[in-house]
Parts: structure tokens; C-alpha cells; sequence
């Protein structure tokens, strides 16, 4: 029996809806719910993929909460609560509007009422609904209710089945500049990619789509959100090179490096918001990075490159100065080059799975063909969990057939790395032919986690291929999974180059301007010695080359392998030296110096040190020497002066204790003063991102 109270309130709130409602439709009635339990079928689940996590968000158990709730009240509350919940669920569903603002003037229902299920809008029991000349029409009896935990139950299944359902297309976005915003190419349709957990394929293998239908490349990159997976990267680098006393230690040498894949790693970073990691910042390969205008070899130069050498005071340190030394290697002949036999590796693994990894790399690749004579061969490998051939090899003129197989590689699987760059080997030497060249280029996010993992195993096969005379370089995607370690390991001892690719513009510049000086070497194993007169210099320190660094009986050994300068590339190397007497000098002077320092003093006091450089020619086994004095020119033009700016960029992002003073302004202001033509647009990017640091280290 309810209290006096209690019919006070039912009489108070049917008097409300009496006055507040217009006349019912049955016929409208009976049609509104069987399109609102259609929408609400439809709008179940999600087109993105799921966070899968061991516990449970609490927003997930809404319908359950409303359920205890409306157990727990009275049986007026509970009949106020679900009429309005009815109502605004109405509301929101009809697609009529205004039509559905006409309910029935009363409503029949059972005591206690269960909340609607899934996609079903259905309660216990029988609902009469009751016109205005008493005609009462009775719908058919509806499922049984159902408990709180069987609500439950079915949205964790409908969650389930969502991460298996296939998106809508949507359409593809036009061609652009990225400008650090990834903008794909309109054209051929990309298969939709596996949605991945763990590293689980769950619809395609080997690379290729199996069963699923064709999208556009706009909808891989908007309908398909993959988990965020845990930041795994790792670098290769070591901490910065020491000071070295010229009396105890006068020679130093290294191996040339013309990656630049650290430059475009920190770009990455600051686009993101974020300061890079200090041992993913190589200050050789942010020097490296920008073309430079040395001096080109003269038919009178014995090497294919031509070396230049200036000394100038110390931007950071007038107490100190630098040597640069700069290598500018002979222009490539594109008119009358060799067939070229190009094999793409490409990792179609799970962690590919994202719009900076195989959607760009695609478009990457589909730059490059441009470039290509139709002579040239393409082929196609692709690795996840098994590595085969997604292209065999074709004539670079097919370029329909390139594309159609680029663009139906889908990610998904585990990382057999190993595995792809065993079979990208053998195709690469089954497709070269006397007198053409044969280069396999990887593009992975570095993780290789089927197979050999670990960098000093890998060197070791990749040292086994190279004898082939199949280069390898590598292209790195992505951020989260990179594995930078893995990649330099790679590129270094597969003859190779290292690159990071994190826009359409990269992928211009590494693949197109730079293609002939990556593809092309004209000096193999070049070293580079240099002995410091200790009668003239007191200290000296290489900025950057820290994993370039060899012993100095390394130098003569030819079987020691060093980089390649590949064809119009150059390369730079900065020494900071501590001139004898200079009170920069952080280390005492040896009380029993001899009298050899004296005799040298008098008979080379204008010589700084001696340089020396050791190459081989393309295939050759046995190495050529130059070798000359290095004198104090103190002179810089503008080439040498933005070298130093870039390279005290580095060290203040290293975070090194060499530069006193000296700060992002300094370098802002020095990189701005030497700019010079910068026709792309090089330089300038990089004074924004000294600006970037700048801000982002204040904060």
C-alpha cells in the first residue's frame, strides 16, 4: 500500500503530464520505437579501436550504476527517474523532431522497471497505451528483463566484436606540403590495416591484405586509432669525446659519417612539443645534414672527393679555436649512370601500425619513383611475422604495378627482421647483372624482434652480405618503438646510410635530392687522422663521432671498415683545440716534457697539426692516402661559421660542460648571421628550431 504521501505525488505528477502533453498517436507511437531501437542498434560500438587493459574504466558501468540506483528508490522516484530517462533518450533518437513531442497521455507499466539493453529498447511485461476515446493498444509481449551483470556482459561483448569491424571509407585528403602534418597522396586505394594487439595480426599476413576490403589512404589515417604503445626507444650513442692532452695522446681518428637521421629524430621532438633525448642528439649527423659549398675536386685532385681546412676563434671560447674540416665529394653523372637494382624492405609489422610509419612510408617510396630510369628494377619485400615477396622484380617504367603493390601493404604481426633481410639479399644478387648496382633499402621503426635482436649479432650477418656488394640503407619511421641502436647498426656495417624520415618534405630530401649521393658511393672506408703538433697545441676534442671512433692502428688496417662518401655528398668534422699558453687550458702542462716539444716547435711552429685520409675506391680492396698540414688560416666564411653554430646547437642540447656562457641565443643569432643562400630552406628551419629549444628548455 503506498502512504497518503506517496498519492499526493503520483496525483501531482499525472496531473503534470495531463497538462503538459498533447493528444497521443498510437500509429506514431509503435513507429518512433522501432526507429529508435534501430538507432540504437546502429550507434553501438565504436569505429575506433579499443584500449584493451586489465581493468575497467568506471564510465563503462553507467547502465549498471542506473540500475542499482533505480532499485534503491521508491517506487514514485524510481517511476519519475525512468519517465525521464525515456524521454530524453526520445528526444535525442528521433530523427523526426518535433513529431515525437507526442506521447501518450498515460502509461500502464509493471511496479519496477528494468533498464533497455544493448541495441533492444525493450521492458518486462506488457505496455498499454491508452488513446484518447479509451481504445487500448496492446504491444506484444518483449523479452524478459535482464540483471545488471548481463547489461554488463554484452557491452564488454559488443567492445569486443567493435575492434574486429571494419571502418567506413571516408575521403582521401589531397597532396601537400606536410609541413610537419602528414598529407597523403590522392590515388591508388590502400588495403585497411589489421587492427593489432600485442603484436598480433588479426587479417593479414606477410604484408598483404587478405580478405578485406579496399579504403582510401585518408581512412587509414583517420578511421583506424591503434593503441598507444609503451615508449621503447633506444640510441646509439656514447657520452661526449673527452679532452685529450696532445703530449699524452697527439692522434685522433675516425670514420666519416653522413647520416643524418639525428637531426630529423630532433626535429621530431620539437614538433612535438618536447626536448629530444641527449643521446639521441650526434652532433656530426645535425653538422651533416645541411648541404654545404666547399670547394668540388679538380681533375688535379688524386681523390674523388676534395678536403678544405679552416681555423678560426672559438664562437663559445675566444681562448680556444676550431679546426673544420670539410669533404666535398665529385658530382654524380646522372645522365650516363648504371641500371640500378632497388629492393625495398619494409616492415609491415604491428608496431607499422600508425599514420607516421607505413602510410608515410609509402608515400615515401612513391616520390622516389620519379627519379628512377626505366632500366631500373623494383622489388618488394615486406616482413612482419614471415618475410616474402610482395614484388618481384619489375621494370621501374611499370610503375602502376609499384605502386598497386605499395599501396596494398597493410601492417600486422610480430618483427622477423632477420628473416626479411635474408630474402632481400638473395633477390637483390639473383636481379643484379655485371657492371649494375644492386642496394636494398629498409624502412622499419627499428624493432626486430623475431629472430636476431641484438646490434652485435646483426653486424655480424650484415658484414656476411656486404662482400656481395649489396649496400644496405636504412629509413627510419615513427617515434615510440624506435630503435635507433638497431637501425645504426644496420646502415654502418651494411655500407649504407641512416636516415629519419617524420614528413613528406624529409622524404623529398633523402629520397629525391639526395638519391644519387645514397645510392652512388664514390669512396668506400674513408678514415680520417689527425696528429696535433704539441709544441703549438696544448688540447684538442672532436665534437660529435663519438660511435665513429677507431683505434689509431685502425687507420692503416684496410679489413677496419669506415663510412662511405656517396656521390656529391660532403662531409664535416670540428675539432676545438687549446692553443699552447692559452689560460683555456684545463689540464697542466708535464713537468718532464723533454726537449723534443722545443725541437719540433722550431722546425713546424707554423703547423697546427697533420691531416691524413685514407678511401678506397668503390669495390677495391686496398686503400689510397692524401695527406697535408693543417696551418691556422683564421679565416671562416659563412659555410664554416653556420657548421659551428650547428655544432654548438648540439652541445647545449647534449647538455655539455664546454660552452660556459654561451646559449640558444648565441647560436640563434650566429646560424642567422651565416645563412648564406639556403635555397630550401634548410638553415632557416634550423634557427626555428633553435627557437623551439629555446622556449622549451625556459619551461
Amino acid at each position: 500500500m503506498t502512504s497518503h504521501k506517496d498519492d499526493l505525488e503520483l496525483g501531482a505528477l499525472k496531473a503534470g503530464f495531463d497538462a503538459a502533453t498533447p493528444a497521443p498517436d498510437p500509429a506514431r507511437r509503435l513507429e518512433n520505437l522501432a526507429l529508435a531501437q534501430k538507432n540504437f542498434t546502429d550507434l553501438q560500438g565504436s569505429l575506433s579501436e579499443a584500449r584493451h587493459s586489465s581493468e575497467r574504466s568506471e564510465s563503462r558501468g553507467v547502465f549498471k550504476g542506473v540500475i542499482d540506483m533505480l532499485m534503491t528508490r521508491s517506487a514514485a522516484a524510481g517511476l519519475t527517474a525512468t519517465t525521464a530517462i525515456v524521454a530524453v533518450g526520445f528526444l535525442f533518437l528521433s530523427p523526426a523532431g518535433q513529431d515525437f513531442m507526442r506521447p501518450p497521455t498515460t502509461i500502464t507499466t509493471q511496479p519496477e522497471i528494468e533498464q533497455p539493453v544493448s541495441g533492444d529498447l525493450r521492458q518486462g511485461g506488457e505496455t498499454a497505451i491508452v488513446d484518447a476515446d479509451d481504445t487500448e493498444v496492446v504491444e506484444p509481449v518483449l523479452e524478459p528483463v535482464i540483471t545488471a551483470e548481463e547489461v554488463e556482459t554484452r557491452l564488454r561483448d559488443q567492445e569486443a566484436e567493435a575492434d574486429f569491424a571494419a571502418a567506413p571509407p571516408s575521403p582521401s585528403p589531397q597532396p601537400g606540403n606536410s609541413g610537419g602534418v602528414l598529407e597523403l597522396f590522392s590515388g591508388a586505394p590502400v588495403a585497411s590495416p589489421a587492427i593489432t594487439q600485442g603484436g598480433h595480426n588479426n587479417s593479414v599476413v606477410g604484408g598483404l591484405a587478405s580478405n578485406t576490403r579496399a579504403v582510401s589512404p585518408g581512412q587509414l589515417l583517420n578511421d583506424v586509432a591503434p593503441m598507444p604503445e609503451a615508449n621503447t626507444e633506444e640510441f646509439a650513442n656514447e657520452d661526449d669525446n673527452p679532452i685529450r692532452v696532445v703530449a699524452e695522446n697527439p692522434v685522433s681518428t675516425f670514420s666519416i659519417d653522413v647520416d643524418t637521421a639525428s637531426y630529423s629524430l630532433l626535429r621530431s621532438s620539437f614538433n612535438r612539443g618536447q626536448m629530444p633525448h641527449a643521446d639521441s642528439v650526434r652532433i656530426e649527423e645535425m653538422i651533416n645534414y645541411f648541404p654545404y659549398d666547399y670547394a668540388t675536386p679538380t681533375e688535379e685532385d688524386v681523390s674523388p672527393f676534395r678536403p678544405t681546412v679552416n681555423v678560426f676563434q672559438t664562437p663559445w671560447n675566444p681562448d680556444t679555436r676550431l679546426v673544420h674540416i670539410g669533404l666535398q665529394g665529385e658530382m654524380p653523372v646522372v645522365e650516363d649512370r648504371p641500371p640500378l637494382n632497388l629492393v625495398f624492405l619494409i616492415d609491415t609489422s604491428g608496431s607499422m601500425n600508425d599514420p607516421t610509419k607505413l602510410p608515410l612510408l609509402i608515400q615515401s617510396f612513391r616520390l622516389m619513383l620519379d627519379r628512377l630510369n626505366p632500366e631500373d628494377e623494383v622489388a618488394i619485400v615486406t616482413y612482419a611475422g614471415n618475410a616474402g615477396v610482395a614484388l618481384e622484380p619489375t621494370p621501374a617504367s611499370d610503375r602502376d604495378a609499384i605502386e598497386t603493390a605499395l599501396t596494398r601493404l597493410q601492417a600486422g604481426g610480430s618483427t622477423n627482421g632477420v628473416g626479411g633481410l635474408q630474402v632481400a639479399y638473395g633477390l637483390a644478387n639473383q636481379m643484379s647483372e655485371e657492371g649494375e648496382v644492386s642496394r636494398v633499402l629498409l624502412a622499419t621503426d627499428g624493432d626486430f624482434n623475431v629472430g636476431i635482436s641484438d646490434p652485435d649479432a646483426l653486424t655480424d650477418f650484415i658484414e656476411t652480405q656486404r662482400d656481395s656488394g649489396t649496400y644496405l640503407s636504412v629509413l627510419g619511421f615513427g617515434r615510440g618503438n624506435l630503435q635507433d641502436d638497431t637501425m645504426q647498426a644496420l646502415a654502418q656495417n651494411g655500407n649504407g646510410t641512416a636516415a629519419y624520415i617524420d614528413t613528406l618534405n624529409e622524404a623529398q630530401r633523402v629520397l629525391v635530392d639526395q638519391l644519387a649521393g645514397a645510392l652512388f658511393p664514390i669512396a668506400d672506408d674513408v678514415k680520417i687522422q689527425v696528429e696535433f703538433n704539441p709544441a703549438v697545441i696544448a688540447e684538442y676534442r672532436l665534437i660529435g663521432y663519438e660511435t665513429r671512433a677507431l683505434a689509431r692502428e685502425d687507420f692503416n688496417n684496410d679489413d677496419v671498415d669506415a663510412g662511405e662518401l656517396g656521390a656529391g655528398h660532403n662531409v664535416t668534422a670540428i675539432y676545438e683545440v687549446t692553443p699552447v699558453g692559452s689560460p683555456a687550458r684545463l689540464t697542466d702542462p708535464l713537468r718532464y716534457g723533454g726537449e723534443e716539444a722545443t725541437e719540433v716547435a722550431e722546425e713546424l711552429a707554423g703547423e697546427l697539426g697533420f691531416l691524413r685520409l685514407r678511401w678506397k675506391e668503390p669495390g677495391a680492396e686496398d686503400s689510397q692516402l692524401i695527406e697535408f698540414p693543417i696551418t691556422d688560416t683564421d679565416s671562416a666564411d659563412a659555410e664554416a661559421q653556420f657548421a659551428a653554430a650547428i655544432a654548438g646547437f648540439g652541445q647545449l642540447l647534449r647538455g655539455n660542460d664546454f660552452l660556459g656562457d654561451w646559449d640558444y641565443a648565441d647560436a640563434i643569432a650566429l646560424a642567422n648571421e651565416n645563412r648564406g643562400a639556403d635555397e630550401f630552406g634548410y638553415r632557416f628551419e634550423a634557427v626555428q628550431l633553435m627557437r623551439l629549444a629555446d622556449s622549451l628548455s625556459a619551461n
